[in-house]
């Protein structure tokens, strides 16, 4: 038998052939949702970590145990302002990078 040696992908590699190359809607989309995703488990990861339930840290908040739900597991567009309060309920330093063209601005 002839040994065939299996040719190794980088994620990057098979995101691109899977979902679509950088700069297009589609490979934009992915990566706007697994952002979201990122931040839902972030924000999951340290409720936890806190001790606190859903429903605490909703109370904490101002909204539902169902809204902390959704926003850990990205099945709602939270508002913003929402997101801020859940990170400041937590105690959480926040830090944004802004890119615009590909420049980063801030």
């Amino acid at each position: 038998m002839k040994s065939e040696k299996k040719r190794r992908k980088s994620l990057d590699d098979m995101i691109d052939e899977h979902v679509g190359v950088v700069g297009t809607e589609d490979r934009n989309y992915f990566e706007q949702e697994l952002r979201l995703d990122i931040l839902g488990y972030t924000i999951k990861k340290i409720r936890e970590e806190k001790h606190l339930t859903q429903e605490q840290l909703g109370k904490m908040v101002g909204v539902k145990k169902a809204q902390i739900s959704k926003i850990e597991n990205n099945l709602t567009d939270a508002r913003f302002e929402t997101i801020l309060k859940v990170f400041r309920a937590l105690g959480a330093k926040i830090n944004f990078n802004i890119e615009l063209n590909s420049v980063s601005i801030v």
